[in-house]
C-alpha cells in the first residue's frame, strides 16, 4: 500500500541529511502526558522479551509488550511477537496519529524503561513487514533520555536529541534505510520512561 509522507502540524523538521524527521517536544499536553504514564505503567501487560545478541539469545535490557491489530504479527531479533489487544488509552493516541499524520498504523512496540541502566542497541527499524520507507511515530513520557541517530556509512552524519515527556518524533522517508538509533545507558540518576512507537505492519510481507 502507499503510505503518505506525514506533515504533522506544529512540528519542527530536523536537519539530517537524507533522513525526514519531525519532532513536536509538546505533542501531549503535561496532564495528558502525566495520566497516560500512569495508566500504562499499571495496565500493560509488561514482560521481559528475548533478543539474540552474539550468537545467543539473552533478557533484553527494558520491559517491553507488543500491542495492535491481530494481524500485525512482528519478527524481531529471530523472534515472533503476537501482539496483545489494544488498550483504550493506547487506541486512543493511535487514532489521533492516524489523523494527524495520515498513517494506519496497526500496532505499536511500548518499552519501560527502568531507570538508566535500561536501554536500547543500534538498530534501524527495517524489518521486512514495516514496508520499504517505514513511519515510525515515537511518543515519550516520563523521564528525558537522549537519542542518537547515525549513518551507516558516514560516521559524520549523526544526531542527538532529548526526548522530553509528552514529546513525539516522527522518522520517516529513508531514515530507517540509511541511519540506525540507539537509546544510551547513562550514569546519571534518571527515572522511569515508557516509549510508545507506532508503526504500520504489513502482514503480505512477512518472511
Amino acid at each position: 500500500m502507499t503510505i503518505p509522507k506525514p506533515e504533522p502540524a506544529n512540528g519542527a523538521s530536523i536537519p539530517l541529511p537524507g533522513a525526514s524527521l519531525a519532532f513536536m517536544p509538546h505533542w501531549l499536553e503535561t496532564d495528558q502526558a502525566d495520566a497516560l504514564f500512569s495508566e500504562l505503567r499499571r495496565a500493560m501487560p509488561w514482560e521481559v522479551h528475548r533478543i539474540r545478541m552474539f550468537g545467543r539469545r539473552v533478557d533484553s535490557p527494558r520491559l517491553s509488550c507488543w500491542m495492535g491489530e491481530p494481524e500485525a504479527v512482528y519478527r524481531y531479533s529471530g523472534a515472533d511477537f503476537v501482539p496483545h489487544a489494544w488498550l483504550p488509552a493506547l487506541r486512543a493516541i493511535r487514532e489521533r496519529l492516524r489523523r494527524e499524520l495520515g498513517v494506519p498504523f496497526n500496532s505499536v512496540l511500548a518499552n519501560l524503561y527502568r531507570n538508566g541502566h535500561d536501554a536500547m542497541g543500534w538498530h534501524s527499524d527495517d524489518e521486512p513487514e514495516l514496508g520499504p520507507r517505514p513511519v515510525i511515530a515515537s511518543v515519550s513520557l516520563g523521564a528525558t533520555r537522549r537519542f542518537l541517530l547515525k549513518h551507516r556509512k558516514d560516521k559524520a552524519l549523526k544526531q542527538a536529541i532529548e526526548l522530553p515527556h509528552g514529546s513525539l518524533l516522527v522518522m520517516s522517508g529513508d531514515t530507517q534505510r540509511l541511519y540506525r538509533h540507539a537509546l544510551p545507558r547513562t550514569a546519571r540518576p534518571v527515572g522511569e520512561r515508557i516509549n510508545l512507537t507506532f508503526r504500520w505492519i504489513d502482514p503480505a510481507r512477512r518472511r
